[in-house]
């Protein structure tokens, strides 16, 4: 029963670890993804200002 309850809290530790890595991934692809945004709307305003 020891053993199990061994296991258990090994399995609690790392699926916590697990889940807060997923939670700052997450948070790092949004922050990226609104970078890659907004460089892409100033590589065509840039494109849209040399045109003109």
């Amino acid at each position: 029963m020891l053993k199990l309850a061994a296991v258990l809290l090994v399995l609690m530790i790392v699926f916590g670890v697990l889940g807060f890595v997923v939670d700052v991934a997450g948070g790092l692809a949004k922050i990226a993804f609104f970078l890659c945004l907004i460089g892409l709307a100033l590589s065509l305003v840039g494109k849209v200002v040399r045109r003109g």
